[in-house]
């Protein structure tokens, strides 16, 4: 076991009456609504997940509460691996590879789109999910479907927005924070000028390296393919997006080149850059720890710049696919349906205090986002 390895064991209660679950085949835990599918689970049955490993612990306590009262319900043990963001990838493409591994895994964006024909349909439980909690946001159901069937669930966005140290940019001379590129170029050079540089994910991270990334393409009006699939990224717009990074880059700290998912957590809590992107766990890593809690009250969040091209962002989705190798679908199926459904699914987005963004509209009304104005850039990563 690595250290971005953890396995839980939930559970250990034996099977006694998992065989007749209303809405899983039984336990009433869906409230009035779309009619669910009734799953049976299999006898003997039992579930391993894998997940990307959590930057918000009360996000991983959540679900792993959930977790449990589905195991208290049902008897069905579910066991929980943890990997690293980078390391889910290739782990979900071997598990589909070599057919054997993990019955559920969480995976990003496409990732499902790699493998289809390895997956189980979800179709008829995520159509009836969306019909009971108003329906899934566009961008998640895409990246979820192909060939009109689901081949996996929406689970989250893990929203994406820039967080800075308010008194170091006032000092720098920025009442406010820019709302436009050109103004966030400024404000940069000012900031290396006060030796509080901004450091920004340029390095191969699942997550920062891509938002960021894209957002530098996406706000200058560039892109890599067209409607049509058409590869469009040599274009006027994508240089200008070159020239514009070029120049941003030499104000910040040195090395973020190399630098991975964790890197500019970890630069920013030091006290060595003033403004990055991240998920709001940068936040609560200071807010949670009380040597740090001078740093949280000079934290603050707000959405990326835009530029030239407009409004632009890439948020990180997740969803969780079923293998069709699983021995125990219905359990499986089962379990997520349980840990869609309202008592669930609206704890684990409360306890991922606005990281994990629902995919479900009925889930908007959280009150997580309006807990905190610094989870307001967060709320509609969906």
């Amino acid at each position: 076991m690595t250290i971005s390895r953890r396995n839980v064991l939930l559970g250990g209660a034996g099977l006694a009456g998992a065989a007749a679950l209303p809405g899983l085949g039984a336990v009433p835990a869906f409230a009035q609504g779309a009619a669910m599918p009734q799953f049976k689970p299999e006898p003997g049955a039992s579930l391993r997940v894998l997940r990307w490993s959590p930057f918000v612990k009360g996000e991983e306590e959540a679900w792993l509460a959930n977790t449990k009262k589905f195991t208290e319900a049902t008897g069905i043990e579910v066991r929980i691996d943890k990997e690293s963001w980078e390391d889910i990838r290739p782990k979900a493409a071997v598990a589909a590879n070599v057919g054997s591994g993990p019955d559920i895994v969480w995976v990003w964006f496409d990732d499902a789109q790699q493998y289809p024909d390895k997956l189980l349909d979800v179709t008829p439980l995520a159509n009836a999910l969306g019909a009971k909690f108003g329906g899934w946001y566009p961008g998640n159901e895409a990246y979820a479907k192909a060939d009109g069937k689901f081949i996996a669930l929406p689970l989250a966005t893990i929203g994406n927005a820039v967080c800075y140290r308010e008194s170091w940019v006032k000092d720098a001379g920025f009442s406010q924070f820019p709302n436009e590129t050109k103004g966030f170029l400024e404000l940069a050079k000012a900031l290396k000028a006060k030796n509080h540089p901004m450091g920004f994910t340029l390095g191969h991270g699942v997550g920062d390296g891509n938002n960021f990334c894209h957002w530098v393409l996406w706000s200058h009006g560039g892109k890599m393919v067209d409607e049509q699939s058409k590869v469009v990224i040599n274009s006027p717009e994508t240089v200008a997006a070159l020239k514009y990074v070029a120049e941003l880059y030499k104000t910040f700290i040195p090395g973020t080149e190399s630098w991975l998912d964790v890197n500019n957590n970890r630069a920013f809590i030091a006290g060595e850059i003033s403004v990055t992107a991240n998920g709001v766990s940068l936040y609560y890593a200071a807010k949670n720890d009380p040597k740090l809690a001078d740093m949280a009250k000079d934290i603050k969040t707000t959405n990326m710049p835009v530029g030239p091209g407009g409004v632009a962002e890439l948020t990180q989705t997740t969803s969780a696919c079923i293998f069709k190798y699983s021995k125990f679908p219905q359990a499986a199926q089962a379990y997520m349906a349980f840990m869609f459904d309202a008592p669930q699914m609206n704890a684990w987005i409360q306890g991922a205090s606005a990281y994990c963004c629902q995919t479900l509209k009925a889930f908007a009304s959280n009150p997580v986002w309006t807990s905190d104005p610094n989870h307001a850039p967060y709320a509609k990563a969906s």
